[in-house]
């Protein structure tokens, strides 16, 4: 028998959250966080983490699961987020994957294989082909091994043409042998994919609420606390959203309000790219606030 997912993505300050706890209360459910950032421990206000509250009224799973200065893959992220569903339904519960990172959501429901882990000396080795032969002649050659994944990658993307030579190097396959199946749905899931999709302006509007809530619930305090850990400030995980911003207000480089404004500007932004990720995906129907009675409607049936 297939396991019941039901997945609800959508832009940052959506109400996915809230939706998600609203409907496991319903049909006795647990929530899977398909989240980038909420991963981190002691990143709690600036990833709008849900409460401890919230937490006690429905448990949460991938929450505060690594430490700001480790790194998590889909990779990884799959294998973790596949074994909570299983043990999810096996206690008899409903699994909700809920988040906003889309790409994390693709590698859990799509029938997708992740390359394992590279050697760090191959991708060495590659680098310094790169700087002996130049980087012309490394593309040339990824065009020959995987002509598939050449053609979608610039002669001048460097990253890109890395990491396809090294998982080739490392494999014996071509990168694009393991993003087979990325339209496919996992064959162990019957998956329910619901996307927020509020009007522009309201979401705009609860973008700026967040963040002044985040800066009134001690985001600046929250952000020196990691630092005075001895956390560096150009780790990736402290340079996303908010953090970055309120970094450089620490450093001197922007004052407060110009601070507010700049994490204001760039949440909108990725808010956007958010969207646009969502539509482009399989599967997905998109919902307004006033669906939102029908689409539980929908997924009513999986109530014990």
């Amino acid at each position: 028998m297939k396991i019941p997912v039901i997945v609800i993505g959508g832009p940052t300050a959506s109400g996915k959250t809230q939706l998600a706890i609203e409907w496991a209360l319903k049909l006795d459910g647990e929530i899977i966080s398909c989240d980038s950032r909420q991963i981190y421990k002691y990143m709690d206000i600036g990833t709008a983490k849900p409460t401890l509250q919230e937490r006690k009224l429905v448990p949460h799973h991938l929450i505060d699961i690594i430490y700001p200065d480790e790194v998590m893959s889909a990779g990884e992220f799959q294998k973790l987020a596949r074994r909570c569903i299983e043990d999810v339904y096996a206690r008899g519960k409903i699994p909700f994957l809920v988040g906003g990172t889309g790409l994390y959501i693709r590698a859990v429901i799509r029938d997708i294989d992740f390359p394992p882990k590279v050697d760090a000396d191959i991708r060495e080795r590659i680098k310094e082909k790169i700087k002996n032969e130049g980087l012309s002649k490394v593309y040339r050659e990824l065009v020959e091994v995987d002509p598939v994944t050449a053609s979608k990658i610039s002669p001048n993307d460097e990253i890109r043409i890395t990491r396809a030579l090294e998982v080739y190097y490392a494999t014996g396959k071509p990168i694009s042998f393991y993003r087979r199946g990325i339209d496919i749905d996992y064959p162990r899931y019957d998956i329910v994919y619901f996307v927020l999709n509020p009007p522009r302006d309201l979401l705009y509007r609860r973008i700026e609420e967040r963040v002044d809530k985040m800066i009134q619930l001690g985001l600046i305090e929250e952000t020196k606390n990691i630092l005075d850990m001895g956390y560096s400030p150009d780790l990736p995980s402290l340079q996303t959203l908010g953090y970055r911003e309120i970094i450089k207000y620490l450093q001197g480089i922007y004052d407060l309000k110009s601070a507010v404004e700049e994490i204001k500007k760039e949440t909108r932004r990725y808010a956007k790219r958010q969207l646009t990720w969502f539509r482009n995906e399989t599967g997905v129907r998109l919902i307004s606030y006033e669906e939102v009675e029908d689409a539980f409607c929908e997924i009513s049936r999986y109530r014990k």
